[in-house]
């Protein structure tokens, strides 16, 4: 009987890694074309939300998916050992940005460049709030939910290493409570998020950052879309890149849409801004509820990685449930052909730059 239900339990755990990680690729997909438009001019530009805009009704991913991806394969390779982590997490940021990748965050830039010459991953970060951090939370919020200071550590490792504003830590730490939360429990409940924040972020300066929770939370029971609490809180021009924009606008969709994936993160992406990683984030949140069966199979489909595919995703999702279970190799994670990922990211900066094209016709 006990073992029955170690592997129910084991079974759901996969089920919330994939659906995690998948949800990323998703959110993150659908909401790139948008990135940096403001909320007037998203429909204009492209008709329908509800599919893939980056070449002709296909998807690749950006930076979102692939630090999200970085941080599962620290897990398995350390099997969840946190100074262990801390290391593999800086090699692989290391080893990512000599792939040329395209859009690489100043901030991100400057602190794998302080990786590189030498400084050690607590204290290689940047002062700046950015939403870099809390892309890759998520997956840290399923490996470490039911421990408080486990949570609190391993989120502060993941961010520090690029980011050094304590802004950027107490956004990331609640979307990982919220990934956590999210694949625990059936229902969604912003007075059980707000009670457990309060009891994870204890920083007396985290206080600003709690009552824009609460307000988001006060949003969410209005029904009001998140374009309107985004103005309210001062993100005018679409939800902005500022993790104190992001996380709460997040949180506010979150709260309202449950278990929604496709509600959700339409309205998301129609609200504009940083539409990628807002995309992202929650569909990593509500993917670790609903699993890969919750996120539409036509989405998953359009997106044409490689040689990260998707399926390689869904693997990585398996490895780190299982691994951290107590079950497998921490170096039998899957592989992909690594000298393909310049070549991939080559074709990625091409496309993204005809997109920026692309934006300086009409409509506007």
């Amino acid at each position: 009987m006990h073992r029955e239900l170690a592997l129910i339990f084991e079974l759901v755990k996969e089920r919330a890694y994939i659906g995690c990680l998948l949800g990323t690729a998703v959110g993150d997909s659908l909401g790139l074309p948008y990135e940096g438009i403001p909320p007037r001019r998203v429909s204009r530009l492209f008709f329908d939300v509800g599919r893939h805009h980056l070449l002709f009704g296909k998807g690749m991913v950006s930076d979102d998916t692939e630090h999200a991806c970085l941080v599962a394969q620290s897990l398995v390779r350390s099997r969840g050992e946190f100074e262990e982590f801390e290391r593999q997490l800086a090699r692989s940021l290391r080893w990512w940005l000599l792939g040329l990748p395209a859009g690489v965050g100043l901030a991100t830039l400057k602190s794998i460049l302080k990786l590189w010459i030498g400084f050690p991953p607590n204290r290689s970060g940047t002062f700046s709030a950015g939403n870099g951090p809390a892309m890759r939370s998520p997956i840290i919020g399923l490996a470490m939910g039911n421990s408080v200071e486990d949570l609190r550590r391993f989120v502060m490792a993941s961010t520090q290493i690029t980011h050094s504003d304590p802004k950027a830590f107490y956004g990331a730490l609640a979307v990982a409570l919220a990934a956590y939360q999210s694949s625990t429990n059936s229902s969604i409940s912003s007075e059980r998020f707000l009670g457990d924040l309060t009891s994870v972020l204890t920083e007396e300066s985290a206080t600003e950052f709690i009552d824009l929770v609460k307000r988001a939370a006060e949003s969410a029971a209005k029904g009001e879309s998140v374009s309107s609490f985004a103005e309210a809180i001062g993100s005018t021009q679409g939800i902005s890149g500022y993790i104190y924009h992001t996380v709460p606008c997040v949180l506010e969709v979150w709260f309202r849409y449950g278990a929604d994936f496709s509600g959700g993160l339409q309205e998301v992406v129609l609200a504009g801004g940083d539409t990628d990683t807002t995309g992202a984030i929650l569909g990593a949140i509500i993917g670790a509820q609903v699993g890969k069966e919750g996120i539409p199979e036509s989405w998953l489909s359009a997106i044409i990685e490689w040689p990260r595919t998707i399926s390689w995703m869904e693997r990585l999702g398996i490895a780190v449930a299982r691994t951290l279970a107590g079950h497998g190799d921490s170096s039998s994670f899957p592989g992909y052909f690594v000298p393909g990922i310049v070549i991939r990211n080559l074709v990625f900066l091409f496309l993204v730059l005809a997109h920026g094209l692309r934006r300086l016709a009409p409509p506007y």
